[in-house]
Order: structure tokens, then sequence, then C-alpha cells
């Protein structure tokens, strides 16, 4: 008697979150996520799943990012019929960017056929559509943080605040193995302790099992005052050179951020002039989430909204609902703050405003997140000289900056600091949504430092507990 778990992605890569666990009474998900990135790993978003949906009775989502989510409607769609369950602001972020997902699916489906078809290749098929996206909503359910819930399959699971973007779930899981009760947890993707509006990450102490990401498990992010001067730095440069400035930025969470910190700069008058302009559809659906949820807020923000002031709005703030406001974008040449989606720059306006500014060495391109292995957004931070966007080769001559600080991720460090506060004398970890090399070292780093037997799955394996 025990639990299998199956590494089905988010194994020795940073993308594609998903397990597998396969108990005496039944079968949960860990996630469902999309994989991004490099060719090969995309692919397997196109592949036939090797378990059978219709015998999955629950998905536990930890968070609403696509990397963890972005596969459930092709999982209904292929016949699961059980409970997806996620907190409240995890549900309301889901509803809109599944179907932003399957909009930008569907016209990168559509630009790559074009091309096939003069190639005489065979057509694609988008992962799922917009009706697969609305579909799969009637079977999420909204669970409170810090209740077990029962799930009558051999399983129990309680969702606590794991503190990386709104409405963000730790999870422990509890499963009885050889007639012993045994607790499960997933960490989900921790935060940043230094982000702002969302709330602390919640402490564990105890677990037989842990399963934990390690995107930043070999890196240290910038300190916070030193990522904001940077910032800094970057808008007063490109308002010497009378130039533009470009963020690519997450919708969901990074773009809230920024504009929370750029309502700091407007308030100590450092925006010299420049207009802010936030050009994501997505991210401004999921700025009116985020206001409608602000009970999950931090402590600090809530305070500041108690007095009246709005995180999410200042008088030099535009966001950019319509098209031709959004075209409207590519004719500024100067004093322009354009904070934009996908935040890897693989899809979305972002694409747009890169191909009018990228080129042009008065402005300035700001990352703030994590840019995988394979994205256009990485080989830019990583150097290269051109890159190609809609099919035309784009010269990289804006001054470039990288700034970790803003990272909604936990850096080794930090998730050094969470493993700490485990009292359980023997646990088995395995380390999980990282690449290889910072998995590999973050491994290495628990180790060195805990008695645990540490464990840094393949892609498709199967453990059994």
């Amino acid at each position: 008697m025990g639990v299998t778990v199956q590494f089905l992605g988010a194994a020795r890569t940073v993308t594609g979150s998903k397990y597998l666990l396969t108990g005496d009474k039944g079968k949960i998900l860990i996630d469902f996520g999309m994989f991004r990135g490099e060719e090969n790993l995309t692919q397997k978003n196109y592949t036939e799943f090797d378990f059978n949906p219709e015998e999955v009775q629950y998905v536990l989502l930890t968070h609403a990012h696509i990397d963890h989510s972005g596969l459930i409607p092709r999982l209904v769609n292929k016949g699961f019929r059980g409970k997806i369950l996620c907190t409240k602001p995890t549900l309301d972020l889901c509803k809109i960017m599944f179907l932003d997902a399957a909009h930008v699916e569907s016209i990168e489906i559509e630009w790559r056929n074009r091309k096939r078809q003069r190639a005489g290749k065979p057509l694609l098929q988008p992962v799922y559509n917009a009706l697969d996206a609305a579909f799969c909503m009637e079977f999420f359910e909204a669970v409170e943080y810090n209740k077990l819930k029962d799930l009558k399959n051999g399983f129990k699971v309680r969702f606590d605040d794991a503190g990386h973007i709104l409405g963000s779930a730790i999870l422990e899981i509890y499963t009885k193995i050889d007639n012993k009760e045994k607790k499960l947890v997933f960490s989900g993707d921790l935060g940043n302790e230094k982000q702002k509006i969302i709330r602390s990450t919640e402490k564990m102490e105890s677990a037989d099992y842990l399963f934990i990401e390690s995107t930043y498990g070999d890196r240290l992010h910038k300190g916070r005052k030193e990522t904001l001067k940077e910032f800094e730095n970057a808008i007063m440069s490109a308002n010497k050179d009378k130039g533009n400035i470009v963020i690519p930025a997450f919708a969901v969470e990074r773009t809230q951020e920024i504009v929370y910190e750029l309502s700091q700069m407007y308030k100590k008058n450092k925006l010299d002039g420049f207009t802010v302009y936030v050009d994501s559809p997505l991210a401004i659906a999921a700025t009116e989430i985020f206001q409608a949820n602000s009970r999950f807020f931090d402590e600090d923000t809530k305070k500041e909204m108690k007095k009246g002031a709005n995180p999410f709005s200042f008088p030099s703030l535009v966001y950019c609902k319509r098209m031709e406001d959004s075209r409207a974008l590519n004719d500024l040449k100067s004093n322009a703050i354009i904070v934009s989606a996908s935040g890897m720059c693989e899809a979305g306006r972002i694409k747009h405003h890169l191909k009018h500014n990228l080129w042009r060495e008065e402005c300035v391109i700001i990352f703030t997140g994590y840019q995988a292995i394979g994205t256009t957004g990485r080989a830019i931070v990583e150097g290269v000289k051109t890159v190609k966007i809609f099919g035309e080769e784009i010269a990289v001559r804006a001054k470039i900056f990288t700034l970790g600080g803003f990272s909604g991720h936990a850096d080794q460090k930090g998730l050094l600091k969470w493993l700490s506060y485990f009292k359980s004398k023997k646990m088995q970890v395995f380390v999980v949504h990282g690449e290889e090399k910072g998995a590999l070292a973050f491994a290495e780093a628990i180790r060195s430092r805990k008695n645990y037997t540490v464990t840094v799955p393949e892609l498709g394996q199967k453990v059994k507990l």
C-alpha cells in the first residue's frame, strides 16, 4: 500500500508543472501547466497524455500562472470530469488567463500555419480554443486558505499562502502509506519576501515528503533598495537620451507590482514627465481582479487603501484598453514607459513594442522577471545582437537592464530559509521546477545543510513513496 508520484512536468525544467499522485483509492493531479520556451518542450503540450484523464478525481492547483495551470482546458477536453480546487483569486485569474492563452495560441498557430502551408507542411492545431477555456471553468471550486478538506479518495489537502502571486498556495497533502498517515508538501512557487502587495509565504514545520521548487536554486536576487535604485537609473538614462522605456512584465502580479513602484516614484516626483502605459488586456483585467480580491493583500497595502490610496492608479498612468490605443504607442519616440506582456516576450503586444524600440540606442528595455531558456527574453538578456520578431530580424541596440530584485520567486537564500523552518528529522526532498543546473545546485545546497534524502527527478519518472 502506497502512493506513486509521476513527474509529468517541471522536472529538471522550470516549466510545465504537473505531478500525478496515484493512491490505493484514487488519483489526483498537482497542477497541470503548459510547457513554455524550448521547442522540444512546447511540443509536449500537443502530445497525448500517458494516463487516462477520466480516472483522475481532482486537480489541486497551486496558482494561476500558465506554466502551472495552462493545460487544464485540454485536460477537460480529453475527458477529465473531476473537481479543480484552488483559492478564489486563482479561480478568478484562470477565467481570464485561459481565454487569453487560447487567443494568443490561435494567433500564433494561424501565423505559423501560413508559413507551413507555403512550405507544403501539415497544418498545426491549437492546444485548445476559447470554448475549451470557458467550459473547463465549470469544474473549478474555490477553497479557503488553512482549512483541511477531505477528498474522500484517500487524500486530504490544505492550502497555505505561498506568497508568490495573488492566490498562490503551498499544498499540504495527507494520505496513508503502509497504514500510517504521511504528509506530502508541494511548495508550488514560493514568493520573494520583499514583494509588495502580496502577503508573506507561510512557514511549514513538518513533512514526510517535500516537493520544492528551484527556479532560482543557484542564484541570489539583488537587494530591493539596489533594484529600485537601478530602476530609477534606467528611467533617468532614457530621459537623458530622449527615448522610451519598455518593460516586458508578466500580466499577473509583476505588472501590478511594477505599477505600484511607479506610483511611489510618481509621488516622489521621480518620473520626470514620463507617461506610464499599461498595454496588456490581460494585465488590465488581472489588475481589476486584484482590486476585487484586496482582502488577500498584505497589511501595509490594505492600510494604504483604507487611507484612500489606490496602488494601481496615479495621474500619469494610462491603461490601454482599445487596440487603437495600443497602436498609437508605436508612434511615441520618447517619454513613454510601456509595461506590456508577455513577460518572456514570446507573445502578446510586447512583441510590437520591442519591434519599434529594441533597435533604438536611446531606448531602454527593463527585464523584471525570469526568462526561460529558448525565449526571446532570454536571448536578449544573454546579449544577442539580433532577435527575430514577426519574422523580421531586429537589432538589439537599446540599453538592457535586468532587475532580479523584482522577482516573484524566492532566491536560493529564500528557499533555504523557508526550508530551515522544517523540524522534521527525516524528510525525503524532491527538487523540482528548476532548470537542471539550478535544481542540481540547490539539491547539493540542501544536502550540505540537512541530513535529508534529496532527489532531482527526471521528466516522466515515477517514484513509489
